[in-house]
C-alpha cells in the first residue's frame, strides 16, 4: 500500500492541473458503499495534506474538491440503500460481507443521527452506514445535517496532519520521492490504526441490544 499512496502523491505533486478532480475522486471513492473499503483513499488524502503545507496545492480548491466528493458519495450510498430497500442487503456488494453489515445496521439502530455522523471518521462503517441509513428509511433532512456537517470536520481532519508536518519543515516548495515515501509509510500506520479502531466499534456494537430511537 506503501508504493500506491507515494506513486499518487507523487502524481498529484507534479500534475497540479489534476489535483482537484483526482482528489474529488478518492473522497467519493473513499466514503462510497462498499467500494471505499477496498481503496486507501484516506491514506492519499491524508497525504494530500502535506502537499497542502508545502504549499503545493491550493488549499481552498482542494478542500472544496474533497468535500463534494465526501458529501456526494454519501448521498448516492444513501440514495441507492434508500431505493433498493433491504434488497440491498442481499444483493451486491453489500451481501460481500453480511457480518459487517449487519454490524453496521445494529450500530445505527442505536446511535440513528450519532451513527451517520460518526461513521465518516470510523474505517470500514464510513463506506457502510449512509447505505443502511437509506435502506432503514432515516429522515432525509436528518441524514443531509449529518453528512453535511461530518464532511466539513472531516475535510479538515483528514488534511491537518499532513499540513502540520509540512508547515513545521517550512513549507518547502518541492518534496523528494524519498520524503513521499516516508510519508506514506507513516500515513498508512495512521490509516491501519483508524481502520481497527473502526471495526472495534462495529463488533462493540454486535453485542448491544439495540434501542429503538428516532432517526
Amino acid at each position: 500500500m506503501d508504493d500506491l499512496i507515494s506513486t499518487t502523491t507523487e502524481f498529484i505533486a507534479t500534475h497540479r492541473f489534476w489535483a482537484g478532480p483526482i482528489v474529488g475522486l478518492l473522497a467519493f471513492s473513499e466514503s462510497l458503499a462498499v467500494v471505499g473499503i477496498f481503496i486507501p483513499g484516506t491514506a492519499i488524502l491524508l497525504s494530500v495534506g502535506g502537499l497542502i503545507g508545502a504549499g503545493l496545492l491550493d488549499p481552498v480548491a482542494t478542500a472544496l474538491w474533497a468535500f463534494s466528493g465526501a458529501v456526494a458519495a454519501n448521498w448516492v450510498s444513501y440514495s441507492l440503500g434508500r431505493k433498493i430497500g433491504p434488497r440491498a442487503y442481499r444483493s451486491w456488494p453489500l451481501n460481500r460481507d453480511r457480518t459487517m453489515v449487519a454490524r453496521a445496521r445494529l450500530f445505527f439502530r442505536r446511535y440513528g443521527f450519532a451513527a451517520v455522523f460518526l461513521s465518516r471518521f470510523l474505517g470500514p462503517m464510513r463506506a457502510i452506514v449512509p447505505a443502511v441509513a437509506g435502506v432503514m428509511e432515516m429522515n432525509l433532512r436528518r441524514f443531509h445535517v449529518a453528512n453535511l456537517a461530518s464532511g466539513v470536520l472531516w475535510i479538515a481532519a483528514i488534511f491537518a496532519p499532513g499540513y502540520v508536518a509540512a508547515d513545521s519543515l517550512g513549507g518547502a516548495r518541492e518534496i523528494g520521492a524519498a520524503q513521499i515515501a516516508a510519508f506514506a509509510g507513516g500515513i498508512a500506520a495512521i490509516t491501519i490504526v483508524g481502520t481497527w479502531l473502526g471495526a472495534r466499534v462495529l463488533r462493540g456494537g454486535s453485542g448491544q441490544r439495540p434501542n429503538r430511537r428516532k432517526r
